[in-house]
């Protein structure tokens, strides 16, 4: 592991599922040990922005199939920005700076999302938490994840999962199922790789974002890919 950070910006993309436990629908004790790494992060001089997702609480159109698509969304949306509220009472219990910033449509609990303030809040060394996904139904929390990067300028986007990387098919469901060290986005979008959101593949490769796809279970993997080890599946344009 080199000594200083690879990227100096990074969007960092939380599992709502991830955070969730048999008893806990969020987990505080495992949202301080990701505080902790993030704290090792900034440390080092890594900028981090946060999406997380909403799986935890609310998962598409979750105990009816009969529910409009762009209600259950935006259901998700609210989700989403719960969960953020989460991260950022987390950091601010381990005294590190944040802000909750969101689209338009989806304010009340947050800032309204601007790239050009948010890109000023990290510079100051703020962490700062994009909730409400896009502000639009029909895209998932991996698009908007791609969508702020780009917006922030990230110089890479981390898909923190419930599993630790990219598979030729589910793991859970076929024990000879291969992990992928490193993938196009290219081959995502060919062979409907289901790890990351597809819309969200072809956001990347169409605006050249680097990205890593590798498991949350173990929270200091954030830092080493920070640090440039080779964490779960490495996903290139």
């Amino acid at each position: 592991m080199q000594s200083t950070p690879k990227f100096k910006r990074i969007l960092l993309k939380l599992s709502g599922e991830a955070i969730k436990t048999q008893n806990e629908v969020i987990s505080f004790e495992f949202l301080s040990t990701i505080t902790g790494t993030v704290r090792k992060c900034l440390d080092c001089g890594t900028e981090i922005a946060i999406v997380i997702g909403a799986g935890n609480i609310w998962r598409g159109r979750q105990g009816s199939s009969d529910m409009d698509q762009s209600l259950a969304d935006r259901m998700g949306m609210l989700a989403t920005t719960i969960n953020s509220l989460a991260v950022s009472q987390a950091l601010t219990e381990a005294g590190i700076p944040s802000v909750v910033m969101a689209p338009p449509q989806v304010t009340g609990f947050a800032e309204a999302f601007d790239p050009f303030k948010a890109k000023q809040y990290l510079s100051e060394g703020k962490v700062v938490i994009v909730a409400g996904g896009t502000g639009s139904p029909y895209f998932t929390t991996d698009t908007a994840a791609a969508l702020r990067a780009a917006e922030i300028g990230a110089d890479a986007v981390l898909f923190a999962k419930n599993i630790d990387g990219i598979y030729t098919d589910d793991p859970n469901k076929n024990p000879d199922a291969i992990k992928y060290d490193e993938l196009s986005y290219s081959r995502i979008l060919k062979d409907n790789l289901k790890a990351i959101d597809l819309a969200a593949a072809a956001f990347c490769l169409a605006n050249g974002i680097k990205g890593f796809a590798f498991g949350l279970a173990e929270p200091n993997n954030i830092y080493k890919i920070v640090m440039g080890e080779h964490i779960g599946t490495e996903l290139n344009p």
